[in-house]
C-alpha cells in the first residue's frame, strides 16, 4: 500500500489531539464545459482517479494534465471513527481552487471562493461518528476571468514570470471532532515590553460560565496560566513570562514556548484542547529602521516563488518546505517574501522554528484591480486571521506592482490599495503594512516605501538610489507621477532587484531568461551580483532588500539554485557577499 501523501498535521500551530488525514486516492473527473451538475457528475462514481492533495496539472497527482478546465470534480466514500461518538465532526479544505461547492451524503455544506485558504464544513446531523460518508467536491476555476491568480499562466503555456495553473484541491484534507462548543483559532500578541503574551480567545458556540484556560511553558515546565470566565463574545487573557524565563524569538535563537489552550464548561469538565506555540518578539518603526526586539536586523530577503516541479503550488513533502528555508539560510539569506503566492501553514511553522522571517503577501495578479470585489478582501482577512501569530511573520503587503495611470479621478485601484491596507491594520496592528510592493504608493499612510529596480549595471544601480538619504528614494516610473511625493521618511527597501540570469545549459529564449544581458561566465555572475547586493547593503538608509530569487521556476532562469533545488553556484562566495552589513553596523 502506498504511503499517504503530505500525512503531517496540517495547523501546526492549533493542534488537537484526535484528526484523521484524508489524502490519497478520491475518484476524480474533468468537466471541462463545467457542465458536470447537469450530466449528473455529483450523483455517480467518476471516471478516473487523483491523488489529494496534488492538484490535476501537476505530475504527482497522476495527471500532469495542464490544458485549461473549468470544473473538477473529486469523490470519496470515508469510515468516521466511531471513538469520536458523542462528537460533531467537522471536514477541513486547507486550500481548493478556486470556487469550490462540497457535498455530504448528497447534503450541501460548503460554499467558497479563494483558492488559498482553508474553510470548514460542518457534518453535525449530516455524518455522525461511526457512520460512512460520502464526500464530493466541485472545483470550478475559469483562469481567463478575473480573480487571484498570483503566478499562474492565463494563457495555454508558460510565459515571462507565469507558470503552470493549479486547479482544485492542492493542500491537505482533513477530519477533526469538537465538542458542542469548542476553540476557535487564537489571536495572539507578544508584548515584549511587558514579558506577557495577550490573547483573544474567539469560540464556536460558546455558553455564558464556560471557562477559557490559557497555560505558557518553557521547555516542559509551566511557567504561567492564566483563565476567565466567558461573559462575551471575545474572552481575553493576559500571560505573564516570569523574568528569568524571559527568552525572545530571534533569528539567531529562535525560542518557542509550549501553550495550552482549553474550553472548560461550568463545572470545570475540559470541552476542547488544543496545543500551540508562541515566540515573544517586537516589531517597530525606528525614523527608517526597522527594529526586531528592539535592534535593527537588516533584512537580507529573497523572493521565493513556492513552486516546485512535481507539485507545483503543492511542496511534494513537508521535508521540502524546511529544505528550501535552509537552503535559503545556506545562501546567506535571513528571510524570504513569500511572492503572490499565501504559503501553506507548515511553511510558516518551519520559518518560526529555524529563526527566518518572512513577508506576507496576497497572491493579487489576475484579478480586475480596477473593479475591486469582496471576494479578494475577504480572503486578504482569511489569510491575515490563519497567520497573525508567527513570529516569524515580521509584515504584510497586499498588491504587488500597482502601476497605474492616475488623473482626478478616484480609481477601483484607490479602493482596493486603501481596503487592503486597512484590513491588514485592523486585524493586526502588531507589523507594518506595505501597501503595494512596488510603483504605485497610492495610500499615503503606508508603513514601509519600497521600489524594484532590475538595473543590472552596477553604476548606474547606484545612481538611482543615492537620493535616498535626501528623503528623495528611487520610485518606479515617470519621476512626476503624483506617488512619486507619497514618500515621508518611512522605512524603504529595494523589495525586487537582481533576477541575474544564469545557465548556461540553456539556450536564450522564451525557455530560458532573466533580467538584463546574460552573464558570459560565474566570475561576471559573482562581480554583478556582489556589486549589487554591496551597495543596498552599504546604505544606512534601508532597512533590507529582497533578491530574485530563491530557485529557478520552470522559464525563469535566474534563481539562486537551479529549479530542481539542486546547487547553482559556490554558495560561500553568495553567503560572503551578504555579510557586509555586520561589518557596517558594527
Amino acid at each position: 500500500m502506498a504511503e499517504m501523501p503530505r500525512s503531517e498535521y496540517p495547523r501546526p500551530q492549533f493542534v488537537r489531539a484526535d484528526w484523521l488525514c484524508l489524502n490519497g486516492q478520491w475518484g476524480f473527473e474533468f468537466d471541462h464545459g463545467d457542465s458536470g451538475l447537469e450530466r449528473g457528475l455529483r450523483e455517480r462514481e467518476l471516471a478516473s482517479e487523483i491523488t489529494v492533495p496534488f492538484c490535476p496539472e501537476s505530475e504527482l497527482s497522476g495527471h500532469g494534465a495542464v490544458d485549461f478546465c473549468n470544473a473538477v470534480w473529486y469523490r470519496r466514500e470515508i469510515e468516521i471513527p466511531a471513538e469520536w461518538a458523542g462528537r460533531q465532526v467537522l471536514l477541513h479544505f486547507q486550500a481548493v481552487d478556486y470556487d469550490t461547492t462540497v457535498w455530504v451524503n448528497d447534503v450541501e455544506v460548503a460554499r467558497n471562493r479563494g483558492g488559498s485558504v482553508p474553510f470548514t464544513c460542518h457534518l453535525a446531523g449530516i455524518a455522525e461518528p461511526g457512520s460512512r460518508a460520502t464526500i464530493v467536491v466541485r472545483a470550478r476555476d475559469n483562469h481567463r476571468e478575473p480573480k487571484p491568480l498570483g503566478k499562474q499562466s492565463m494563457r495555454y503555456g508558460n510565459y515571462a514570470c507565469h507558470y503552470t495553473r493549479t486547479t482544485g484541491i492542492w493542500q491537505t484534507v482533513w477530519l477533526e471532532p469538537v465538542a458542542a462548543s469548542y476553540l476557535l483559532r487564537t489571536k495572539m500578541v507578544p508584548d515584549v515590553p511587558n514579558s506577557r503574551f495577550i490573547l483573544s480567545q474567539p469560540l464556536a458556540a460558546s455558553r455564558p460560565g464556560q471557562i477559557v484556560r490559557a497555560t505558557l511553558r518553557a521547555d516542559e515546565t509551566v511557567i504561567a496560566q492564566a483563565e476567565t470566565v466567558v461573559g462575551d463574545m471575545l474572552p481575553q487573557l493576559t500571560l505573564d513570562v516570569p523574568a528569568d524565563q524571559r527568552r525572545l524569538w530571534a533569528i539567531d535563537d529562535p525560542y518557542l514556548y509550549g501553550l495550552t489552550l482549553e474550553l472548560l464548561d461550568a463545572d470545570g469538565q475540559v470541552l476542547d484542547t488544543v496545543e500551540s506555540y508562541a515566540g515573544l518578539r517586537s516589531v517597530a518603526i525606528n525614523d527608517k529602521a526597522i527594529l526586531l526586539n528592539g535592534e535593527p536586523v537588516f533584512q537580507r530577503l529573497v523572493l521565493d516563488q513556492g513552486w516546485y516541479p512535481d507539485g507545483l503550488l503543492t511542496a511534494p513533502s513537508d521535508e521540502a518546505l524546511r529544505a528550501d528555508i535552509e537552503l535559503s539560510m545556506a545562501a546567506g539569506f535571513n528571510g524570504a517574501r513569500l511572492h503572490q503566492k499565501i504559503f501553506e501553514e507548515r511553511f510558516l511553522y518551519w520559518a518560526d522554528k529555524l529563526g527566518y522571517l518572512v513577508w506576507g503577501e496576497f497572491p493579487d495578479w489576475g484579478i480586475d484591480r480596477g473593479r475591486p470585489t469582496a471576494a479578494y478582501v475577504n480572503e486578504w482577512l482569511v489569510e491575515l486571521e490563519r497567520d497573525q501569530a508567527h513570529p516569524s511573520l515580521v509584515g504584510w503587503c497586499g498588491l504587488n506592482e500597482t502601476a497605474q495611470s492616475m488623473d482626478d479621478t478616484i480609481q477601483g485601484l484607490d479602493d482596493l490599495t486603501a481596503a487592503m491596507w486597512r484590513a491588514a491594520k485592523y486585524v493586526d496592528g502588531t507589523r507594518p503594512v506595505l501597501d503595494s510592493s512596488g510603483y504605485s504608493h497610492r495610500f499615503p499612510l503606508t508603513d514601509v516605501y519600497d521600489s524594484h529596480d532590475y538595473d543590472q549595471n552596477p553604476e548606474t544601480f547606484a545612481q538611482r538610489h543615492a537620493g535616498l538619504a535626501e528623503g528623495q528614494p528611487y520610485v518606479n516610473g515617470p519621476a512626476d507621477r503624483p506617488w512619486s511625493v507619497a514618500y515621508r521618511g518611512q522605512p524603504y527597501f529595494v523589495s525586487e532587484f537582481g533576477g541575474i540570469w544564469w545557465n548556461p545549459a540553456a539556450k536564450e529564449g522564451e525557455d530560458s531568461w532573466g533580467y538584463g544581458e546574460r552573464p558570459r561566465s560565474l566570475e561576471e555572475y559573482f562581480t554583478r551580483f556582489e556589486a549589487l547586493t554591496g551597495i543596498l547593503l552599504a546604505d544606512e538608509n534601508m532597512f533590507g532588500y529582497c533578491y530574485t530569487q530563491l530557485t529557478d521556476v520552470f522559464q525563469e532562469q535566474n534563481g539562486i539554485y537551479l529549479f530542481d533545488r539542486s546547487t547553482k553556484y559556490d554558495l560561500a562566495r553568495v553567503r560572503a557577499a551578504q555579510q557586509r552589513r555586520a561589518a557596517i553596523e558594527g
